[in-house]
């Protein structure tokens, strides 16, 4: 009789398997009662590969080079600064994330070019995993660009507005 017993718990765990298989679930745990005392429980999981993210919105373009004035003669000549993060007043983001600039839809911006910010301010919203990040503005100054675009990606350390 426990052979009985045991081979048709074996096939309820093959059966689990396969749901899990079928279902594309990563973890299912079952508790089967046969009477007082007497339960099978069981835990069935597997991993699954990941693969690579899929990008749902268009990166911005790159922001162009900024070259500068050309050298009096005898001075020599400067290198362009290809690199925005690399920029003085560069604000980078904290955390990847896709970006708002508004604190809802249909609401202003939190900021524009031009306009002058105290340190602590509020300049745009990061949201990660469904949480939005209020990104405070390092220092007090005066916005010269904003190098990304409402709703796009954004990565770790990625220049997102320059304010001097």
């Amino acid at each position: 009789m426990a052979t009985k017993s045991q081979d048709a718990d074996v096939a309820f765990i093959e059966a689990l398997a396969e749901l899990l298989r079928s279902k594309e679930l990563t973890e299912l745990e079952v508790k089967r009662e046969y009477g007082e005392g007497d339960s099978l429980n069981v835990r069935v999981s597997r991993q699954i590969a990941r693969e690579a993210p899929v990008a749902y919105a268009a990166a911005p373009a790159p922001a162009p080079a900024l070259i500068p004035a050309p050298a009096a003669e005898g001075e020599p000549a400067a290198a362009p600064i290809e690199d925005p993060a690399q920029l003085p007043g560069a604000v980078t983001s904290p955390m990847v994330g896709t970006i708002y600039m508004a604190p809802e839809p249909g609401a202003s911006n939190f900021v524009e070019v031009g306009d002058h910010v105290t340190e602590g301010q509020t300049i745009l919203i990061v949201e990660a995993m469904k949480t939005m990040n209020q990104i405070p503005a390092p220092r007090s100054g005066v916005v010269k660009r904003i190098l990304v675009e409402n709703g796009a990606p954004v990565e770790f350390g990625a220049p997102l507005m320059i304010i001097e």
